[in-house]
């Protein structure tokens, strides 16, 4: 628990304006701005686990990691076209039937602004399996997706590289939405400033 029993992520780097993130996938790069001063906690929490300096707990051995980036790795394990492209699960670096469940070994509260919005292609936004529950896990839009207004953060939004999510949207999945072929998350790298 935080302040004022408010939940959020162990030892928060201060990230301020509008960094950028490139994530560097097997698909190509996405470069995405991130809004630092609507969302503080939400940007910090991607940044700390981006750059390794946020500890996490690693779902499939229980170990505490600390200076190790979550999301170097990582595979993208729902995809789907014409909606987004989702990502963050630790667990997906090993061939599980649990995609999608994993995370950092903490949960955070949501992040709303009304300046917010899933309102255009290239959303990036915190996936949760409901309120308070985000952890290490995002997703991409590929379409506006007002109907998620409310209950998932909205942290950033791609600059560049739109035409790698719909690469990665467009890949063949399985009846889980999970991709045929590997589309790995290799590296995430933070520009400030």
């Amino acid at each position: 628990m935080g302040l004022f029993g408010k939940k959020t992520p162990p030892n928060l780097p201060q990230v301020e304006g509008r960094p950028r993130a490139i994530l560097h996938t097997s698909l190509g790069d996405i470069e995405v701005e991130l809004f630092a001063d609507e969302a503080p906690v939400t940007v910090g929490n991607f940044v700390g686990l981006a750059e390794g300096t946020i500890p996490w707990t690693d779902p499939l051995t229980g170990e505490k990691k600390e200076g190790e980036p979550l999301y170097r790795g990582v595979k993208f394990h729902r995809v789907i076209q014409g909606f987004m492209i989702q990502c963050g699960d630790p667990k997906t670096r090993e061939e599980r039937p649990d995609w999608g469940t994993g995370g950092p070994g903490y949960r955070f509260d949501d992040e709303f602004s009304e300046a917010l919005k899933h309102d255009a292609p290239g959303t990036l936004s915190m996936a949760n399996a409901g309120p308070g529950t985000n952890g290490s896990q995002f997703f991409i839009t590929e379409v506006p997706t007002p109907h998620l207004d409310g209950r998932h953060s909205v942290f950033g939004r791609v600059v560049e590289g739109m035409e790698v999510v719909r690469r990665i949207a467009a890949v063949p999945t399985d009846h889980r939405d999970r991709p045929r072929e590997a589309v790995v998350l290799e590296s995430v790298e933070i520009r400030r400033g």
